[in-house]
């Protein structure tokens, strides 16, 4: 109040100042009036740069003693800016109705308008903190991953609500049940224009809750051509990296809706799965002849099992008396069954295959393309091009490996290999 009072003293000093320069009363009374408006300005100017500059020195300065991460980013979302607003507004509170005290009109409106200016700060200052504690809570290894954005969201747009309902208040000087009784009128309306805004929230709370994907999680939904890594979950998109570095978004209550593919456990195990088959042909499966055995003990990884296998193959034929003239009766071994062991073998002692997971070489049921040698085998790592480097190297030896045991990959013959038999057989 003595401020005040002292500030009307001056206001009147300076008034009686330029009537004693010989100007009318209404034209000091303007001249006045719009010296005292440039002095205000600059004063509110000068004030919000040393507040601003104060607050700024002190946040720098706890961030340097204290490491505390919450205040770094108070000062990357510009809390010291909007908080340096506030000292500003209350100067010009106590300016405005002695600079235009002879246009009280003016004096309301321009106070009005300090009100909403006020309001809109006061938000500002709050979305500030709320994004800084939301930068904080994605450091912690417990929030990682968990979509934050969209708990952020939900709370901005409260605060943007109560804004509104502040401003309404003022503007019209009604209560703020008035304003809750229009927007009950509208409701239908307004659920209409938030629907997106309402399921995304609710998909977001059974996201977390249910902890269905996470921040950095590769997913894979072909519906909307999303295959890469999850960047950010808000209330109404989801932002997915594809691996081809484009943006793909999608709803976020598609996550609930819609069915995708989550490679988070994969990434987890450590391991990822190489399930593939090669064709034989059915022609070149035989029996192995006796005198055949010593040759494929040779390969080391399979020898103690043939010698192994013909011990128990001998013992059943003798017990049972078979006769050995022809192949087919007892039992006996075949270059497809030494093959898949050999594949068993090899793959097991690969040293890019996982031996904690499950390693697995089985057959598939014949097609016209061959009879399918499945090998179901885990890397031991998630890195794409790691992951390929292994899958191709089994693969390759696989495929040479297979004429050594008298067996013939399948391959539709081209053009070009039907000209050579054409060839051949006319020579």
């Amino acid at each position: 109040m003595e401020l005040n009072n002292h500030l009307r003293d001056f206001s009147r000093a300076s008034l009686h100042f330029f009537k004693s320069l010989g100007l009318t009363d209404n034209v000091a009374a303007v001249v006045n009036a719009l010296v005292l408006l440039v002095l205000a300005i600059g004063i509110t100017y000068l004030i919000y740069y040393v507040v601003r500059r104060i607050l700024r020195l002190i946040v720098i300065q706890t961030i340097r003693k204290t490491d505390i991460s919450f205040f770094k980013f108070l000062l990357e979302h510009k809390v010291t800016h909007y908080l340096s607003l506030i000292a500003p507004l209350m100067v010009l509170y106590l300016t405005i109705p002695v600079v235009f005290h002879d246009y009280p009109q003016i004096s309301k409106l321009l106070l009005g308008l300090c009100d909403i200016y006020l309001v809109l700060v006061v938000v500002w200052v709050m979305m500030a903190i709320i994004k800084a504690g939301g930068d904080l809570l994605k450091e912690k290894p417990s929030f990682r991953g968990k979509p934050i954005d969209s708990y952020l969201q939900v709370i901005r747009i409260l605060l943007y609500l109560f804004g509104t309902v502040v401003l309404f208040s003022n503007l019209t000087g009604k209560s703020p049940v008035a304003f809750f009784t229009a927007m009950g009128a509208i409701s239908a309306v307004l659920l209409l224009m938030f629907k997106d805004t309402i399921m995304g929230f609710v998909a977001s709370i059974q996201v977390t809750t249910n902890d269905i994907v996470r921040i950095g999680d590769w997913i894979t939904m072909p519906k909307y051509g999303a295959d890469g890594d999850i960047l950010e979950i808000n209330l109404t998109t989801v932002k997915v990296q594809n691996f081809d570095k484009t943006i793909t978004t999608i709803p976020t209550y598609s996550l609930i809706s819609d069915s995708f593919q989550n490679w988070r456990g994969m990434r987890q195990s450590g391991g990822r799965r190489i399930k593939r088959a090669i064709n034989i042909k059915q022609s070149s499966i035989r029996f192995l002849k006796e005198e055949e055995l010593a040759q494929f003990e040779q390969i080391q990884l399979i020898s103690s099992y043939i010698q192994h296998r013909q011990k128990d193959i001998e013992k059943h034929n003798t017990r049972t008396n078979a006769d050995k003239s022809l192949l087919i009766n007892g039992r006996n071994l075949t270059n497809a069954g030494l093959f898949r062991k050999y594949i068993d073998s090899y793959i097991s002692s690969h040293s890019g295959t996982n031996k904690r997971m499950n390693i697995m070489v089985r057959q598939l049921a014949p097609t016209p393309h061959g009879l399918p040698i499945e090998i179901y085998v885990f890397a031991n790592t998630i890195i794409w091009a790691e992951y390929e480097h292994i899958m191709a190297d089994i693969f390759d030896h696989i495929i040479a490996a297979a004429p050594y045991f008298g067996l013939q990959i399948y391959e539709a013959e081209g053009s070009g290999d039907v000209k050579q038999l054409e060839m051949l057989n006319q020579g």
